[in-house]
């Protein structure tokens, strides 16, 4: 097994390498256990409001980003390369005043809201410098494009009166901007802190019990029993994978180096160019970014901006998410069968009744966590009912049972992987706070319908370059809530659902992942595979071609959202979106039962889409093209056999 498996140090510096989230420090004795202290605390108080009840929405955030502040500067380094050295006197420092600038708001919480607005010289010197340390703790979390982008929005709302026509306002000065973005729920701590505060923390504690019961093992082991022995029997592994791990992931990259580190290897010793061996899991593990529950943790910000429960949303991404992976899957599969790619040997392949009965339990608490949300729980509630299933159930067997110091490992390692994405969720908030602001968001909705001259097609086009643009190296939190600030609002002047909307600027922000030159998740995966990293961001973008087509699809028909539709409408979209997904995958593969000529590869893409699209016509009429396709493909497959058989 161990040659089957990426160094764990490479593995570790990998991810360091192209996760700034997960470049955290090395650290020792006292140091490690104050952090831990302070990890673990911010872990009981996010499970004690879970259960007991939040305090004011105002309070609660402020301490929930006093926690994420302090941590930043204490396990995060002021540049990569300090990671092995110890905590800095300034990094100190800033960690008091990360923590000074939540407990300003929280000792003065009833004056600040009694005052409304009407700040007084140490509100206008605390925002100050709330705002600069959040930069720099974004700087230091995420890397450049978000406090870019934070900053360029801030800078605008000052020169506004000498911006051109279409993006002027009025202006504002430097004591409205920073009490804006300080002491109101619009800014810093608004809405994405509050669902980082409310739901996100708490699931990613969630996901750091589940890992440990060895549900990542669980999962990879389930995988090959399915599908280590087919054609290309690795690369599906991977999928398959990597589509389980993205129901409590919240990162492309983690997931990569997560389920790569051993598929990769498995994939490249059975003949795999290290390529495509590095697309595949690259393609895999984003897409782990759209899959319920968790989708990033955009699913929650979803749920708030557009006022529409949790569980309708993961519903409404449910089909989506599994026409994404049956496009992976089946490309896998087409490209696997036309270059001759093998499966896993028989010895290589665990029993899966033996897997089962020894870690199956493992997956009752996904199960659980599934019932608890539709039974009508909170998603915090049910996130804590989850971590509490997640310990109950490794009790089942001694092989996963967790012992005391792996519970209060889970608790710190959550705090710890959650300092990300509550630093990025506040940094984003400054950009939330600019646009309501001064209007931003219409003003750019405005400039892209006009551009697209009104037409829905060009509109959405226009969207989605904006949309990679604006995801490209930035964390799929942050992503979610530029693109559905800044671009959403463009399909909704053409009256798309608002629910379309948000989840075709979603995937478009997801997929930059995948997609040259900044196409993060292909260079971590190209980073184990020893590969070229653009050559494997072009083949993993070949392979999520479902990510593509998928957002145009549901816009143009939201009964692929499950919108307005009935039960039978969804068992029918469902059904005949999975053959026209798979029909475009081999079209794109350029093989089906056999290599396609020009002609049928064309006719089968164009079938496929028929397909996807859920109206009555275009399904029979894209049915009857792949059929027609499949039967000429089967007979042509016969008499290649019958002539090697003669030629023998």
């Amino acid at each position: 097994m161990a040659e089957d498996t990426i160094n764990v140090s490479i593995a570790e510096e990998t991810l360091r390498k192209y996760d700034k989230e997960s470049n955290t420090r090395i650290l020792k004795g006292n140091s490690k256990l104050i952090v831990s202290t302070i990890a673990i605390s911010w872990s009981l108080y996010q499970l004690y409001t879970a259960i007991f009840g939040a305090l004011p929405s105002q309070l609660h955030r402020a301490i929930h980003l006093g926690f994420a502040l302090t941590l930043t500067f204490l396990i995060y380094p002021r540049k990569k390369s300090l990671y092995k050295k110890g905590i800095q006197i300034y990094d100190i420092i800033l960690a008091l005043l990360g923590a000074s600038v939540a407990l300003y708001w929280i000792f003065n919480y009833r004056s600040i809201l009694y005052r409304a607005g009407d700040s007084i010289l140490p509100d206008i010197i605390m925002g100050g410098m709330a705002i600069i340390i959040l930069i720099e703790a974004g700087r230091r979390v995420s890397g450049l494009p978000i406090i870019t982008i934070a900053s360029v929005f801030l800078a605008y709302c000052y020169v506004g009166p000498y911006m051109p026509m279409a993006l002027a306002h009025r202006g504002f000065d430097v004591e409205r901007i920073i009490t804006h973005m300080y002491l109101t729920t619009e800014g810093i701590i608004g809405i994405p802190t509050g669902v980082s505060a409310s739901f996100v923390f708490l699931f990613i504690l969630y996901g750091a019990f589940l890992e440990k019961t060895g549900i990542g093992q669980f999962f990879i082991d389930i995988a090959n029993a399915i599908a280590g022995k087919a054609v290309a029997g690795p690369a599906k592994v991977a999928v398959v994978t990597s589509a389980l791990e993205g129901t409590i992931s919240g990162s492309s990259v983690a997931n990569v180096v997560g389920s790569g580190s051993f598929t990769i290897p498995m994939m490249k010793k059975l003949g795999y160019r290290p390529e495509f061996a590095g697309a595949v899991e690259a393609a895999a593990s984003t897409g782990g970014q759209i899959m319920p529950p968790v989708m990033g943790a955009a699913a929650f910000l979803m749920a708030e901006f557009i006022g529409i429960p949790y569980t309708s949303i993961i519903l409404s991404a449910a089909i989506p998410a599994i026409l994404y992976f049956t496009g992976v899957f089946a490309g896998v599969h087409f490209e696997g069968h036309k270059i001759g790619l093998k499966g896993l040997s028989k010895d290589q392949i665990p029993n899966a009744w033996k897997v089962l009965k020894s870690r199956g339990h493992l997956i009752l608490p996904i199960i659980g966590i599934i019932y608890f949300l539709v039974s009508g729980l909170t998603p915090a509630k049910a996130a804590a009912a989850g971590i509490g299933l997640a310990v109950g159930c490794s009790f089942i067997s001694k092989e996963t049972r967790m012992k005391p110091m792996d519970i209060v490992n889970a608790l710190e390692n959550g705090a710890k992987t959650a300092v990300g994405i509550a630093i990025v969720a506040a940094t984003a908030g400054i950009i939330v706070g600019v646009v309501t602001l001064t209007g931003l968001g219409l003003k750019l909705a405005n400039g892209i319908v006009s551009l697209a001259g009104g037409n829905l097609f060009f509109t959405m086009f226009l969207t989605m370059i904006a949309s990679l643009i604006l995801g490209m190296g930035t964390p799929t939190t942050a992503n979610y809530i530029i693109t559905s600030t800044i671009a959403a609002p463009a399909l909704l002047q053409l009256g798309v659902p608002i629910i379309a909307a948000h989840m075709f600027v979603f995937y478009f922000g997801i997929i930059a992942d995948l997609t040259p030159p900044v196409c993060v998740a292909a260079f971590a995966a190209s980073g184990l595979a020893k590969g070229e990293p653009i050559r494997t961001g072009l083949i993993s973008t070949k392979l999520a071609i479902g990510a593509w087509i998928i957002p145009y699809i549901f816009v143009y028909s939201p009964s692929l959202l499950m919108i307005d539709t009935t039960i039978l409408e969804v068992i029918i979209v469902f059904c005949t979106s999975i053959i026209g997904m798979t029909a475009v995958s081999a079209g794109i593969a350029n093989c089906f039962f056999t290599h396609t000529t020009m002609i049928e590869r064309v006719l089968l893409i164009i079938g496929g889409l028929m397909l996807i699209v859920p109206e009555i016509y275009s399904s029979i009429a894209g049915c009857l093209i792949v059929v027609v396709i499949a039967y000429f493909q089967i007979n042509r497959k016969k008499n290649i056999k019958v002539s090697q058989s003669q030629e023998i």
